[in-house]
């Protein structure tokens, strides 16, 4: 029988099936169709449509980026510090410089305040504001956990926010700090009309914003025994940012998240420098008349 009479009975027994379709594709690989040995027929780009309607597992090997997982990302990996200096016993510098404990961080989108109040200080919190603050510090101390600091964002919204969770949280200690004050971390891709900041602004904000990273966002000390839990209330777009860069996403999509006042973005981050998102402006324990993303 022919190679070309072959084909024809392979798609009549196939009525369809993108299994046997494969089994062909691959054996006319591999020459069995060919016309003489070591010939190959190129009946197969014949059935472009066949070949492109069929579903993604019948690829051979899937696709990748390519891209492989930074362990180093802030500059904590006990095997990098090692190279920078040098140690008489090794194994004894790279199990002191090694993180031991797990950091969870809980990344806090201020509630909804007043959009026409002029400048920082009139931008306090609604009525709405306020009980959806309530509803945050309700859920946190209802997740039981211990934590270990409350930090917040100077600007009035956020300081709001946080001095109404820490009354359900008493003995957590509030601090405050202007590296996590709102702004524009990086100029978005894709582009947005309804939001254009100027240069200087992404210059100026992306550079403090990237230092509250560096600061807040990152492994262990080796000295630390226990798992800890802290607690961050600040902005969308610091959040946003945050969340791709300790994911190494691009962070240029920053922009496409969206997150409700009052949600809980959650981070761990290993003692090994893997990163997990437990969850993403989760709101869920708020009614749906109570939520709002101003």
């Amino acid at each position: 029988m022919s190679s070309r009479k072959t084909l024809r009975l392979i798609c009549g027994f196939a009525g369809g099936s993108a299994a046997l379709l494969f089994t062909a594709a691959v054996a006319e690989s591999r020459g069995y169709f060919a016309e003489r040995p070591g010939e190959a027929t190129g009946w197969w780009s014949a059935f472009g449509v066949l070949r492109a309607a069929q579903p993604a597992w019948t690829s051979v090997s899937p696709a990748t980026s390519g891209n492989s997982w930074d362990f180093n990302w802030d500059k904590r990996e006990p095997s990098a510090l090692r190279k920078e200096k040098a140690s008489d016993d090794p194994t004894l510098e790279a199990d002191n410089g090694k993180a031991k404990a797990t950091r969870n961080i809980l990344l806090i989108r201020h509630s909804q305040y007043n959009l026409s109040g002029n400048g920082d200080k009139e931008r306090s919190l609604t009525s709405l504001g306020r009980e959806q603050a309530e509803l945050t510090g309700e859920r946190l101390a209802a997740l039981g956990l211990k934590y270990d600091v409350l930090v917040h964002s100077s600007m009035t919204r956020a300081t709001e926010t946080a001095q109404i969770i820490s009354k359900h949280l008493p003995g957590v200690e509030l601090k405050s700090c202007d590296l996590l004050r709102e702004g524009a971390p990086i100029e978005p891709v894709p582009l947005v009309t309804h939001w254009k900041p100027e240069a200087v602004q992404y210059h100026e904000d992306g550079a403090r914003i990237e230092a509250a990273f560096r600061k807040y966002i990152h492994r262990a000390d080796p000295k630390q025994k226990e798992d800890s839990y802290e607690i961050i209330v600040c902005h969308a777009n610091v959040i946003r940012y945050f969340v791709c860069r300790a994911l190494q996403f691009p962070p240029e999509g920053w922009l496409r998240m969206g997150l409700n006042n009052g949600s809980i973005t959650w981070l761990t981050i290993r003692p090994s420098g893997r990163v997990a998102l437990r969850t993403l402006g989760d709101s869920g324990f708020m009614p749906p008349d109570k939520l709002s993303r101003t």
